[in-house]
C-alpha cells in the first residue's frame, strides 16, 4: 500500500490548558493518501494528535506527547512509540476498541495506538505501532490457499473426559492465566456478542479470552443477516471511526471493535496489531457505533454496536488488519428452528434463527457449535430433566448432502443437554474442516431443535427369541427389552430374517445402540490423516442415530475397513496386496467379527448399551 500524495486533514491541537500551545480545534482526517512521518523521525517530547470516537461514530481529538522510541519490542527490527495520552483519554485510560486509532505529529500519520500498559496503571501510557510496520501488511498476497489446512490442536489439559474434542477445548481453555512480568501488551479487542444468553459468554468466554479477545455483551443496531456491503460503502470508515470484524451476522452478531487507521479511499488499515493473526482472510468489515467508553485502571473498553457492512477484510497480519470497502466476504447462510414440545408432543411455540458465519477452517466449527448453543440456552421452557432432539442438513458445494440426526440428554456427566448438543454439532463441522485434502465449501445450514420436557434416556436391558436353534432363511420373532430413566421397562417385538446363505454354526445377534456400531465402521477413517473430503461426508452420512435400537448378525469371520469403505471377507491375497502396495500409507483396520446390520428400531429415546443372543445354524 502506498502512502503519498496530499495530506489528511489533521492538525497540530487545540487549546492551552492542554500542553501549552495554542493552535486551532482540528478537523478529523479524511479519506485519501497521507504523508507519514517514520518511526525514526520521532523524538521525545513531541507533540501530535490521535483521533478515537469515544460515543458515536465521530472520532474525537486526543492530545499525544511522545515519550520515546522502544527498540525492538514488538519484534526484530520493530520498534514501538512510546506516548502519554491527554484530553478524554487520561480520564478513560487506553480503552478496549482504540486499537487502530491514528496518530499525527504536524499533520503526519505516525502510526496507530495499539498496546498499554498492563492493568491497575493510573496514566495513560500507550503504546503506537508505527505507520512502516501497517503499511507492510498491505504487500501480502490477499489470495486465500484453496487446500488450507487447519492448524495442529493446542494440548488440552481436561481431567474429565467429554463426548466432544470441541467441548474439551472449551472447558480445557479456563480462565486466562495473565502475564505479571509483562508491560506493555496489545490491546485486547472487545469481542461483542449481540442477541446472546449471558451463560454463553460465561461458557465460552475462557477460550476467547485465551485468543486476546475480551468478550463483551454488545449490540448490533440495524445488523443484516447479509454479508453484502451496504449502500454508501464509498463513504465509510474515515480514519479514527470506529470498525468491526464480523464473525456472525443476523439474529446474533459476534464482532470484534477496533478502529481504523487509515482509509486510502479503497483499502482500510485498522487495529494496528493482529485480531486473531489468521494471515489471509475472508471476513466482513462494518461500521460501528459507541455507545459510551467505560474508564477503569483495570479494563477500560469502548461499548458499541456493530452497524452495517461496508466491506471485507483480506488481511489479519501482526501489525494489523486490512480490509478492503465495497468487497463481499463469503459467510456461510444458517438457520435453525427451535420447538418446544408439550406432554402430548404437539408443538406448543417455535422460533427461528437466521444468521450468516464466518468462513474459516479453524473457526466456522467453533461459531456453528456457539450459535447453536445460543439458540437453544436461553429458552424459558428448558428444565434439567429435558431432552434435545436435533435434525440438520448441509448444504456443500460439489458434495452429497450431510444430513444430521441426534438426540441428547442430560445425564450423570455435570454437562447440561444444550451443551452436549452443541458440542455434537460442532464436531461434524470440525470434521469437515480438519480435512487435510481438501476444504469443504458449505452452501448452507438447517437445524431444527425439538425440546422434550423430560430426561428420555433408556437402556438396552435383555432380548428372547423362541429358539435358539434356527434354519437359514427362517424368519425369527424377537423381544428386545428396554430400561428407561424413571419409568415402566419397554418392550418391542419384531421380525428378523436369517440370511439364506449364512453358513453353518454359531453365530450372534447383536442390539446395540448407534455409538457401537458407528466406532466399528468409522475407526478406519478417523486413523487415516488424509481422508478425502467425499470420504469425509459418506463416514458422516453413514453414522447411526442414537435414537434407534440396532439388530445386527453377527459372523466369525474378519472384516476390513478401508477409509469410508467396509470390506468382508477379503482373500489373503487382496489383503496382502493392500498393505504393501500404493495403499500401504492409508490405514487398513480389521475386526475378527463381520457385523452386518439387519435392521433399526426408531425411539424417541435416546439408546445406550448392547445385548447379544447367541444362535446356532443348523
Amino acid at each position: 500500500m502506498k502512502c503519498n500524495g496530499r495530506p489528511a486533514v489533521a492538525a497540530i491541537l487545540f487549546a492551552t490548558l492542554v500542553w501549552g500551545t495554542q493552535a486551532p480545534v482540528a478537523e478529523p482526517p479524511g479519506a485519501g493518501p497521507a504523508p507519514i512521518m517514520k518511526a525514526s523521525e520521532i523524538r521525545p517530547g513531541m507533540k501530535g494528535i490521535a483521533w478515537t470516537a469515544f460515543r458515536g461514530s465521530a472520532p474525537e481529538p486526543i492530545p499525544v506527547e511522545i515519550i520515546g522510541l522502544w527498540k525492538n519490542a514488538w519484534g526484530p527490527r520493530q520498534d514501538v512509540i512510546l506516548a502519554r495520552l491527554g484530553g478524554e483519554a487520561a480520564r478513560t485510560n487506553v480503552a478496549g476498541g482504540m486499537s487502530g486509532s491514528p496518530v499525527y505529529i504536524d499533520g503526519k500519520l505516525i502510526g496507530a495506538i495499539s498496546l498499554r500498559l498492563s492493568v491497575f496503571s493510573p496514566d495513560a501510557i500507550c503504546g503506537i505501532t508505527p505507520i512502516e510496520l501497517m503499511l507492510e501488511v498491505g504487500e501480502y498476497d490477499t489470495s486465500l490457499p484453496t487446500d488450507a489446512r487447519t492448524p495442529e490442536a493446542a494440548p488440552v489439559r481436561a481431567a474429565l473426559p467429554l463426548p466432544s474434542e470441541l467441548l474439551t477445548r472449551v472447558f480445557a481453555a479456563g480462565p486466562p492465566t495473565g502475564a505479571a512480568n509483562v508491560v506493555l501488551t496489545p490491546i485486547q479487542t472487545p469481542l461483542s456478542f449481540a442477541g446472546f444468553d449471558p451463560a454463553v459468554l460465561r461458557t465460552f468466554g475462557p477460550l476467547f479470552e485465551q485468543l486476546g479477545t475480551i468478550p463483551v455483551q454488545g449490540g448490533a443496531a440495524g445488523s443484516s443477516a447479509s454479508p453484502q456491503p451496504a449502500p454508501g460503502w464509498e463513504n465509510a470508515l474515515k480514519p479514527g471511526e470506529p470498525v468491526a470484524a464480523v464473525l456472525v451476522t443476523g439474529d446474533m452478531s459476534v464482532s470484534g471493535l477496533g478502529t481504523v487507521t487509515y482509509n486510502d479511499g479503497r483499502r482500510v488499515l485498522a487495529f494496528g496489531h493482529s485480531f486473531f493473526n489468521l494471515g489471509p482472510v475472508d471476513m466482513p468489515m462494518a461500521r460501528a457505533e459507541v455507545l459510551f467508553t467505560h474508564a477503569s485502571a483495570f479494563q477500560p473498553n469502548k461499548f458499541a454496536n456493530t452497524t452495517e457492512i461496508v466491506g471485507a477484510f483480506r488481511q489479519d497480519r501482526h501489525s494489523g488488519v486490512l480490509g478492503a470497502l465495497g468487497t463481499t466476504a463469503e459467510m456461510v447462510p444458517v438457520s435453525v428452528a427451535v420447538r418446544s414440545l408439550g406432554e402430548d408432543h404437539r408443538i406448543r411455540k417455535e422460533r427461528t434463527f437466521r444468521f450468516h458465519v464466518f468462513v474459516h477452517q479453524k473457526w466456522t466449527p467453533y461459531l456453528m457449535m456457539v450459535t447453536l448453543f445460543n439458540s437453544i440456552a436461553g429458552l424459558n421452557d428448558f428444565m434439567e430433566e429435558s431432552t434435545f432432539r436435533l435434525s440438520g442438513k448441509v448444504e456443500l458445494e460439489g458434495q452429497p448432502r450431510l444430513e444430521l440426526n441426534t438426540m441428547q440428554a442430560s445425564g450423570e456427566l455435570p454437562v447440561p443437554a444444550p451443551m452436549l448438543l452443541a458440542g455434537w454439532w460442532g464436531d461434524k463441522f470440525n470434521r469437515l474442516f480438519l480435512n487435510a485434502v481438501k476444504m469443504p465449501r458449505l452452501k448452507s445450514v438447517e437445524a431444527t431443535v425439538d425440546l422434550l420436557p423430560e430426561r428420555r434416556v433408556a437402556t438396552i436391558e435383555s432380548a428372547w427369541i423362541p429358539a435358539s436353534e434356527v434354519e437359514a432363511g427362517q424368519e425369527l420373532t424377537i423381544r428386545a427389552f428396554l430400561r428407561p430413566y424413571r419409568g415402566p421397562r419397554l418392550e418391542r417385538e419384531f421380525k428378523l430374517r436369517i440370511p439364506a446363505g449364512l453358513a453353518r454354526g454359531e453365530h450372534r445377534i447383536l442390539l446395540s445402540d448407534a455409538d457401537t456400531l458407528n466406532r466399528i465402521e468409522s475407526s478406519a477413517g478417523f486413523m487415516n490423516r488424509f481422508i478425502d473430503l467425499p470420504q469425509a461426508v459418506s463416514l458422516i452420512n453413514r453414522e447411526r442415530s442414537n435414537n434407534c435400537l440396532y439388530v445386527s448378525l453377527v459372523q466369525g469371520r474378519p472384516t476390513y475397513f478401508y477409509d469410508d469403505k467396509t470390506l468382508p471377507s477379503l482373500p489373503p491375497s487382496v489383503v496382502n496386496l493392500m498393505q504393501t502396495g500404493r495403499a500401504a500409507a492409508r490405514t487398513l483396520a480389521s475386526s475378527a467379527e463381520s457385523v452386518v446390520e439387519q435392521t433399526a428400531i426408531a425411539f424417541d429415546y435416546v439408546i445406550t448399551g448392547s445385548y447379544s443372543l447367541k444362535i446356532q445354524v443348523r
